[in-house]
């Protein structure tokens, strides 16, 4: 019995330890399985950490110029002929008979000077002259009375000269006369002041009774302001890239805030030839014929400018750009995701885009609202973005965006 009870106890003993090392097998095994899953969890959350720490941007095309070009800019509208008008004469405003906004005629009346003093002085050197004539008269018949005595030696040849020289004296002094009389007469008919061309009074400064003085400087006043607005002059700043595509004959049409959507045709007529050094532009004139009067001297234009581009010439969204303290720079990305801060030279401004003259080309990437935080060389994710500004779009024939792959 002793024996068969230690057997059954050994039997007992043995499952028990197969019971126990069946346990701690699964322990292990349920711990190697714990562990290898957060080995995976580790590495998938360290790719992901790898991969967020790669910034991604937006990159779009440069947009190609095409060969026709509105180019539009502001213009000042000025009068073809502008002239202050001015007094020849003294004296005091009798009566005007235009105000501002008459449309006149040249040779028109504008105004009339009372001019008394003038009529003094008229009246003088007219008296002058009866006095200086009547004078030369006596020394006339003097003379010739003279000459007559001589053949008889009832004088002698010197008193005759001096008889003779008389004569011429007086004579000067008469023409000197003539002369005053003259000139006061002129300055009698300027009393009338006559429009010199045919446009609008722009301005009246003075009033009846005002103090007229003749000239135009120190105290002499400007009359009226007359201008001819028909046809009209505007002229237009173009800059220095454009200079070479503006000649005489080009077309143009203007735009007003006062008449939206109305084009206004006229063409250019003459150029500075020169460009300005204080603003880099060639000074255009353009001229329109204005018959209806609708365009006002002085006032505000969008000035477009039917010209040809020549040359490679590219648009990129102004937040494409970067502007550091080295100049303008675009950010390319190029095919292995590395970005690029590349030197560019602009042209004109459109407002929201920029004119790149060099430096990019349609294939380039160019991240769009690029942080100042991106550096040479640097890798970055790139998502392509479709543009509905015009001034941006997608370039023709497009091509496919780098995607984010492996650059081992």
């Amino acid at each position: 019995m002793s024996s068969q009870d230690d057997r059954q106890e050994a039997q007992k003993g043995g499952k028990l330890f197969k019971m126990l090392m069946g346990g701690v097998f699964v322990l292990v095994v349920l711990g190697a399985l714990t562990m290898l899953q957060r080995r995976s969890e580790y590495r998938t959350l360290a790719e992901e950490t790898e991969t967020l720490a790669i910034q991604t941007v937006g990159v779009i095309h440069p947009t190609p110029e095409t060969g026709e070009e509105d180019l539009v800019l502001p213009g000042t509208m000025e009068a073809f002929v502008e002239s202050p008008i001015y007094a020849r004469t003294n004296g005091y405003l009798k009566k005007w008979y235009h105000d501002i906004g008459s449309r006149v005629q040249k040779g028109d009346l504008l105004a009339d000077i009372d001019t008394p003093e003038v009529d003094e002085q008229l009246s003088q050197a007219r008296a002058d002259l009866a006095t200086a004539q009547a004078n030369a008269h006596l020394s006339e018949i003097t003379a010739l009375r003279y000459t007559e005595l001589l053949k008889t030696d009832g004088v002698s040849k010197q008193e005759v000269d001096n008889a003779a020289g008389d004569l011429a004296a007086k004579k000067a002094i008469v023409q000197s006369a003539e002369a005053n009389v003259h000139r006061l007469e002129e300055m009698k008919s300027f009393q009338h002041i006559y429009a010199p061309f045919s446009g609008v009074i722009t301005r009246r400064n003075v009033d009846i009774g005002t103090l007229i003085n003749a000239g135009n400087g120190g105290s002499s006043q400007q009359l009226f302001n007359l201008a001819q607005t028909s046809p009209l002059r505007v002229y237009v700043r173009v800059p220095e890239i454009y200079a070479n595509t503006i000649h005489p004959g080009l077309g143009a049409y203007l735009e007003v805030t006062q008449y939206p959507g109305r084009k206004i045709e006229g063409k250019v007529v003459r150029t500075a030839q020169a460009i300005d050094l204080a603003t880099r532009t060639l000074n255009t004139e353009v001229d329109v014929a204005n018959r209806d009067g609708a365009l006002l001297p002085g006032g505000y234009a969008q000035v477009h400018l039917e010209v040809k581009v020549t040359g490679s010439r590219l648009q990129v969204p102004v937040n494409a750009l970067l502007f550091r303290s080295e100049g303008l720079r675009a950010v390319v990305v190029d095919a292995n995701h590395k970005i690029h801060l590349r030197q560019i030279t602009v042209g004109r401004d459109y407002g929201t885009s920029l004119e790149v003259l060099q430096g990019l080309d349609t294939k380039d990437w160019i991240v769009l609202n690029p942080e100042d935080s991106l550096e040479e060389g640097q890798e970055v994710r790139v998502k392509e973005i479709a543009m509905n500004n015009p001034s941006a779009a997608q370039a023709p024939g497009k091509q496919q965006a780098p995607t984010q792959g492996s650059n081992k």
